[in-house]
């Protein structure tokens, strides 16, 4: 396939939490059409939010558990074969606390579970994507990167700087 250009190329840009615990990672079944697959808490980071927000919000929203972000794992670029679709995925490692049993977790996710990396190789052709395992393996090889390397511009802190614009 031949690279178009003149396109502005606009991955959606996602995070994802890595939460783990006695070598069990935290994951979500969700439904995603009519498929069954396997995933970190993740999702799309919303209009103002920052990268650790969205973490944050997102792991709640889907585990009800509250994400308390560490390091920066990776970012990571993934081009769906089927639909061409580019996510770019900013993953984090960290813990969860404070789990709320009775919160209903967001649509089209069926559960939490509990797995270990072997576990998820079981499920490889249930994983949504290849960065949920990519993911896993990363972290057990020790990565991580410290949390200012995904910092935030806010408006008071660039207001000295100008912007250009074409």
């Amino acid at each position: 396939m031949g690279i178009i250009t003149g396109m502005p190329w606009k991955p959606d840009v996602t995070v994802a939490a890595l939460a783990e615990d006695h070598g069990r990672f935290l994951l979500v079944e969700e439904r995603i059409s009519s498929r069954l697959v396997f995933n970190q808490p993740a999702g799309h980071v919303e209009y103002g939010e920052t990268l650790i927000e969205a973490v944050t919000r997102e792991t709640r929203e889907e585990t009800a558990w509250r994400f308390h972000a560490e390091s920066l794992l990776g970012v990571y670029l993934w081009r769906h074969p089927g639909n061409g679709r580019s996510t770019l995925r900013f993953a984090f490692t960290g813990t969860v606390s404070d789990h709320n049993a009775t919160q209903p977790l967001d649509r089209g996710i069926l559960r939490t579970h509990w797995l270990t990396r072997d576990q998820l190789v079981e499920r490889e052709p249930r994983l949504r994507s290849p960065l949920v395992l990519r993911c896993v393996e990363d972290y057990l090889t020790g990565r991580r990167l410290p949390l200012d390397a995904v910092a935030c511009l806010d408006l008071q802190s660039a207001a000295h700087v100008e912007a250009v614009t074409v």
